[in-house]
C-alpha cells in the first residue's frame, strides 16, 4: 500500500464510456493511496445559455442534472472501499474542475483525453488541454 503519495484526487467525468478508463485509474490509485477521492460532473450549462427560457426550464435542467447524477451513480457504483466524495457542478467544464481544484486542495486530478464531444475534439480534448494549463496541481490524463 502506498499511502501519502496523493491525499486528495479529483475524478472529472462526463458519463460517456470514453471517460470510463479515467475513473478506473482514479479509484485504483485512490484505493493504493488510502486517500479520499472527489467525483465531479460538471453540467455545462453554456450549451445552453443560447436557448429560450421556455426550453431551459423544465425538462431541459432535468435531463441534465438526472445525466449527472447517472455519471456519479456509475462511480459510487464501482468505488467500493474508496472514500468518495461527489458533487454535482455547473458551468464550464476546465474552469469549474481547476476552481474546485483550487478550493478542496486537490493534488491529482485524473481526467480522460475525449468526452461525448468526439471527433469535433481532434486529439486531445479542449476540457482536457485547459486543464493542464490551468490546474494548480498534478494532472493524470487517461486514454
Amino acid at each position: 500500500m502506498t499511502t501519502g503519495l496523493f491525499t486528495k484526487i479529483l475524478i472529472a467525468t462526463d458519463g460517456s464510456e470514453r471517460n470510463k478508463a479515467a475513473v478506473e485509474e482514479g479509484l485504483r490509485i485512490g484505493r493504493a493511496c488510502v486517500s479520499p477521492v472527489h467525483a465531479i460532473y460538471v453540467a455545462d450549462i453554456s450549451t445552453l445559455e443560447s436557448a429560450s427560457p421556455e426550453v431551459m426550464i423544465g425538462d431541459t435542467w432535468e435531463l441534465v442534472q438526472r445525466e449527472g447524477e447517472k455519471a456519479l451513480d456509475r462511480i459510487r457504483n464501482m468505488a467500493g472501499s474508496v472514500q468518495l466524495e461527489t458533487v454535482i457542478l455547473e458551468g464550464k467544464p476546465a474552469t469549474e474542475i481547476v476552481k474546485y481544484a483550487r478550493e478542496q486542495d486537490i493534488d491529482l486530478i485524473v481526467i480522460g483525453t475525449q468526452g461525448k464531444r468526439g471527433i469535433e475534439r481532434f486529439l486531445l480534448g479542449s476540457v482536457a488541454e485547459s486543464i493542464i494549463r490551468s490546474a494548480p496541481c498534478k494532472i493524470l490524463v487517461v486514454k
